[in-house]
């Protein structure tokens, strides 16, 4: 009788906890799905993939990557902005067949595979000896400097609606608190379409022919050697970015990652997570900063609430809707944001260099030099000089730009760093 009565009182007080906490852990992982949300659909429209496939992919490759890591990284896969520039170029030397720069952005994430084993294998500290930071720092400045002229000519569409994006962007950015800081790039675009709407900007009948529910466009990659030549090379420089992220999220959490489960196998989630996302149509993933943010501010360290939020992300890809409605975002809007963000990769790169300690000796200021200067002004050494800087494999076959000023890099650190 006691033992029933018992059962009877404390059962129902058990089942309501459990329903606060599930409420809880929905709530937490619809702050992370927000948190994401902007920055991972920016990459596609900019690019020209499809952005209900990126949501799709960034919830698998979530997954993917908590499977890897044993369920122990609280971390969030989103759209890398490191692919933007290559995906572009391949774009227009394909006459834009994305398809190409999907087979790039498979062969990146298949060599951000082999190099999890090769850590594995030989260690961390001999990778480091050729990926050092005055190496890694410069290649992610290039790459953010080389797409701000791109923001520049989509915000030229409307200078005062991109002023008012860039605006109302860095002022959260500045002023804001909390959780709100971390909306700065979705509260910015969400103005800055309402603005364009007011203006005439917007066209909105096709947000009203779309149905709610529809399947992603999704579609099988091409592989040419010229578009893999041009893409695989970033994978140098998103190594170090992801293992600043994989560091920083340790460091919020209490844990260091990169000992347990070990980096080995947060690059081998992060390069399934990639490839994955490639051969369906997505863009290349990358473990999400934003996401971090998150966890700062909740104190809420529970991985299953990413993964709660990668289901979401997943559904949310079959929603047609949102996918047009992002679709109709005007380009003015995107390059007021986009001007931001693509500084804000070259000051990854500048905090990559300060916060690994460089030494500026005579050594490493040849080596970032000859980076900065082959990856911003290899264009306009070509003009000047009558033929490509960079190595001419074949017509198609061409490694230049930030590929060859990474290649560069690497090789003349190696000499002048020998130890």
């Amino acid at each position: 009788m006691i033992n029933n009565s018992i059962k009877e009182t404390v059962m129902p007080k058990s089942k309501e906890m459990s329903l606060l906490g599930n409420s809880k852990k929905v709530i937490l992982a619809l702050q992370h799905l927000i948190a994401m949300f902007g920055a991972t659909v920016l990459v596609p429209i900019l690019t020209g993939l499809d952005p209900s496939i990126a949501l799709f992919s960034a919830g698998i490759g979530t997954l993917i990557f908590h499977a890897c890591t044993k369920g122990k990284v609280p971390a969030f896969l989103g759209s890398s902005f490191a692919f933007i520039p290559v995906i572009l170029s391949v774009k227009e030397l394909y006459n834009g067949d994305l398809a190409y720069a999907q087979g790039g952005m498979v062969v990146a994430g298949l060599i951000y595979v082999c190099i999890s084993f090769m850590i594995k294998k030989i260690g961390m500290d001999r990778i480091e000896n050729y990926l050092a930071p005055q190496v890694v720092g410069p290649m992610i400045i290039v790459i953010g400097m080389n797409m701000i002229p791109t923001a520049f000519g989509m915000a030229k569409e409307s200078l005062l609606v991109a002023a008012i994006t860039l605006g109302t962007a860095l002022l959260i950015n500045f002023k804001g608190k909390g959780f709100i800081k971390q909306l700065s790039i979705l509260i910015a675009v969400m103005v800055g379409y309402i603005v364009s709407y007011k203006m005439g900007l917007v066209n909105t009948q096709a947000i009203k022919e779309a149905s709610i529910i529809a399947m992603p466009n999704f579609r099988l990659p091409k592989f040419d050697l010229g578009a893999i030549a041009m893409i695989a090379p970033v994978v140098l420089a998103v190594f170090m970015e992801h293992l600043g992220d994989v560091t920083t999220n340790g460091q919020v959490v209490g844990k260091n990652f990169i000992e347990d489960p070990g980096l080995n196998r947060t690059l081998l989630g992060d390069g399934l997570a990639t490839t994955v996302a490639a051969l369906i149509g997505g863009p290349a993933n990358t473990t999400y900063g934003e996401n971090t943010g998150v966890l700062a501010i909740t104190k809420n360290y529970d991985p299953s609430i990413l993964r709660l939020s990668a289901v979401f992300a997943v559904c949310l890809g079959f929603v047609a809707k949102i996918g047009v409605s992002l679709s109709t975002i005007p380009n003015a809007v995107m390059g007021g944001i986009s001007l931001m963000l693509f500084s804000m990769i070259s000051l990854i790169g500048m905090k990559t260099i300060k916060n690994q300690e460089v030494k500026f000796n005579w050594k490493n200021i040849v080596v970032m030099g000859v980076i900065l200067i082959l990856g911003l002004g290899g264009e306009y050494l070509s003009k000047k000089l009558g033929f490509t800087v960079g190595i001419t494999i074949n017509e198609s076959v061409k490694i230049s730009g930030l590929s060859f000023a990474a290649l560069v890099g690497i090789i003349l650190n190696a000499v002048l760093n020998r130890k």
